[in-house]
């Protein structure tokens, strides 16, 4: 048996390994395009499927396509959702801008696959050509946005979103079980007025409320499918009604709310959703950073930091210092976040550049966006099971910051005015004294009086002193 069969496009005979669905188009593209180690996101490889199953089933309502042409294109899809042939997806992030060769890799594969099922040679375009039958009623200038679109929802909705809400919840708990622990806050990273830790925490809960909020709202755009436009979005070759009936098809087959977009002008020629979707990750990552770097220094020590907080031991830290353990999973997720933030650069160029009828940016946009995606997911999975869980306060440094933070001070300040509340704070860091000490050695302040008003306890709420 030869190695090769060949296959034929609009440009001639091309060489295809016998063992490979994929025909002409796609070994063109691994010829031409063969940049770097960047696969085309494997959820556009599920989205399209999708997207083919629903064209199919609407092409056959509409009498398009016949019962046994659209239960061959239907079983493709579904073993493709099902997993199988993955190794039949080989395409890279860096082609054609408008992903023309992934969408014909995907047609390619299901019309061939068909072939092998009805019994007829691969690359023999019966029962089932991958244009005319595969890609009826689509072009690549629909079905790849859509297919974008479908791609980073479920992922969001399926993946995101529950883990984030899984880390949200989990640090909630501990703001909830540490809602009494009060310990000095901490501004400019100098001392400041007291707080419970349980606030603090309770920040990084509204944090992540605000960032799934974004998130939420993001998707609204999203869910807008540009399939049924077709080449510059009049829809030509599509049949009347076919955008709505495919896409309705699209919602029941991922339980999202997908409808056809009302205006295909707008989501063809540019990806403005997608983009929104990219700041709302961006968002995410920013709190991530900020909450993974604050429990990276209360953590810092054991004995020369603050040490406020005991994080999990998962790893040793050092190859030469024995006994050493650092806040891996706070770098992690804060690297995570760099690279989420950096994605959103390259979104927002690639968003920016559609031309007229269509962007040409499109393979970039979708890859920056469903690795941001991934790496999110993961890397919140990861921080709550082996970070969050785990971290408990240290009681013992905790009080002894409190008990020695001149920033106490500022309750006194209603009570003796700013000036002479000053004064009792530089002098006792100046004579190495306690704030009691030095507010009666200055005669500011009695014994009872600085009882009564100086209750850090109080202080964690709006106060002033009776």
């Amino acid at each position: 048996m030869s190695e090769y069969r060949i296959e034929t496009d609009s440009l001639g005979q091309v060489k295809v390994p016998d063992d490979k669905l994929w025909g002409a188009q796609t070994q063109r593209s691994l010829e031409h395009f063969s940049i770097g180690d960047d696969l085309m996101p494997r959820e556009m490889v599920g989205a399209y499927a999708v997207l083919k199953k629903a064209a199919a089933l609407a092409n056959h309502r509409g009498a398009r396509l016949t019962t046994a042409q659209m239960d061959l294109i239907a079983q493709a899809c579904d073993e493709i959702l099902g997993g199988q042939h993955n190794d039949q997806f080989p395409l890279h992030v860096w082609m054609s801008g408008s992903g023309t060769d992934f969408n014909m890799n995907v047609n390619e594969v299901i019309a061939n696959r068909c072939c092998q099922i009805a019994g007829t040679p691969l690359g023999s375009k019966k029962p089932l050509h991958p244009n005319d039958h595969v890609n009826m009623s689509q072009s690549t200038n629909d079905t790849f946005p859509s297919s974008m679109s479908i791609s980073a929802a479920v992922g969001v909705q399926r993946n995101l979103i529950p883990t984030v809400m899984a880390l949200r919840d989990a640090i909630a708990a501990k703001a909830e079980q540490w809602k009494d622990i009060v310990k000095i806050g901490r501004t400019h990273m100098q001392d400041a007025t007291p707080l419970t830790l349980g606030q603090e925490w309770h920040g990084y809960v509204g944090m992540l409320d605000e960032s799934l909020r974004h998130i939420k709202d993001s998707l609204k755009g999203v869910y807008l499918l540009a399939l049924g436009g077709t080449a510059v979005g009049t829809g030509l070759n599509a049949a009347p009604g076919f955008a709505k009936d495919a896409c309705a098809e699209i919602a029941r087959l991922t339980d999202l709310p997908f409808v056809s977009a009302p205006n295909k002008f707008a989501v063809q020629g540019a990806h403005d959703s997608l983009v929104m979707l990219s700041g709302a990750l961006r968002s995410l990552a920013v709190s991530l950073f900020k909450i993974a770097n604050d429990i990276r220094l209360l953590s810092c020590g054991p004995r020369c930091g603050f040490h406020e907080l005991k994080i999990p031991e998962n790893e040793p830290g050092s190859s030469i210092m024995p006994g050493k353990v650092n806040p891996t999973q706070c770098e992690a997720l804060a690297m995570i976040a760099v690279q989420v933030m950096a994605n959103d650069v390259a979104v927002g160029f690639g968003g920016a550049s559609g031309y007229l009828e269509m962007n040409v940016y499109k393979p970039l946009i979708i890859a920056n966006i469903m690795k941001s995606i991934r790496i999110l997911t993961d890397g919140c999975n990861n921080f709550n099971i082996f970070l969050i869980q785990g971290t408990e306060p240290n009681l013992k440094q905790i009080n002894r910051f409190l008990e020695a933070s001149l920033m106490l001070v500022t309750a006194l300040s209603p009570e003796i005015g700013y000036d002479k509340a000053s004064e009792i704070a530089l002098y006792a860091d100046n004579h190495e004294l306690t704030l009691k000490e030095a507010g009666l050695e200055l005669g500011y302040v009695s014994v009872e009086d600085y009882d009564r008003i100086v209750d850090p306890k109080k202080m964690v709420h709006p106060y002033v002193a009776d």
